[in-house]
């Protein structure tokens, strides 16, 4: 029987919450909402994510009762929305995840510790909610998923960033292209409510990023290079030699110096999207 490989993408939204509960006294991983008078500075974060929140849970409709929380982080939403009386159900494929949405909310929801499109249930939700997970999801899987869980007249909010189609590479990963999204989109039974752009007001968390990659990253980084180089000079060479195009991509991805708000606004776009099934 082969073992299955840890997701990267997995281990990063672990990492992420050990990281900001650490450094930051936060349990959200999602980006921050920064409007004009709040400072773009480390210890504004916990505010901007609950601004982002709040963003959030503004734009939910009216007569909304079953929710289903598609990749909840530590489940620090799904608790806010429970203590706003509705009822929650939450999708969390992270063992570790999961552990930590079942210590906070305790039996007030249901959790499926699965990918979605792998949720097995009879209940028919009035909101399908997708918070910086859309993009983890295949787009076809997701709408198709959505149809079959929303009750009659349900919403999709999706809540997420997107590649756009602008000229060059990218140096900032993730997001689905936002033009092939809406291309899918249109062959399925799905009312546009809002769509929202938010690129502006999200941008300012890549900043805090690169803050934290150049005051840390970097001489932890160099750190741990020299220490190697120094005390295990064989070892070190068979590391650089065997990992040596994987070493590449992580200084490629992370000490390029290239993830900067002005690549994310050119290559990303953020958006709140609100759709009614037909």
């Amino acid at each position: 029987m082969s073992r299955k490989k840890v997701d990267s993408k997995e281990v990063g939204l672990e990492l992420g919450l050990v990281l900001g509960r650490y450094f930051l006294k936060t349990d959200d991983l999602h980006y921050g909402y920064w409007p004009k008078d709040l400072e773009v500075d480390v210890v504004n974060f916990p505010k901007a994510q609950k601004n982002y929140s709040d963003f959030i849970f503004s734009h939910i409709p009216k007569n909304i009762h079953r929710i289903l929380d598609v990749g909840s982080g530590s489940g620090n939403f799904s608790k806010r929305l429970i203590e706003n009386k509705y009822l929650v159900d939450c999708v969390s494929p992270s063992r570790y995840l999961t552990n930590q949405i079942r210590e906070k909310l305790g039996d007030s929801a249901n959790i499926f510790p699965c990918m979605y499109e792998d949720v097995k249930t009879e209940k028919r939700y009035d909101l399908a909610l997708f918070s910086e997970s859309f993009q983890y999801i295949n787009i076809q899987v997701a709408l198709e998923k959505s149809l079959e869980l929303l009750s009659e007249n349900g919403y999709i909010l999706i809540c997420d960033f997107f590649r756009t189609d602008a000229e060059g590479k990218s140096p900032l990963g993730g997001g689905h292209s936002l033009s092939n999204f809406q291309e899918i989109l249109s062959q399925f039974s799905f009312e546009e409510i809002e769509n929202i752009d938010i690129t502006k007001e999200t941008a300012p968390t890549i900043q805090i990023l690169d803050d934290f990659l150049s005051e840390v990253g970097f001489p932890f980084r160099d750190m741990i290079r020299r220490y190697f180089q120094s005390n295990y000079p064989g070892f070190s060479k068979l590391l650089n030699w065997k990992f040596k195009e994987r070493f590449k991509k992580i200084n490629r991805v992370y000490f390029s110096g290239n993830k900067n708000i002005d690549a994310f606004m050119k290559y990303k776009t953020y958006r709140l999207f609100l759709y009614r099934k037909k």
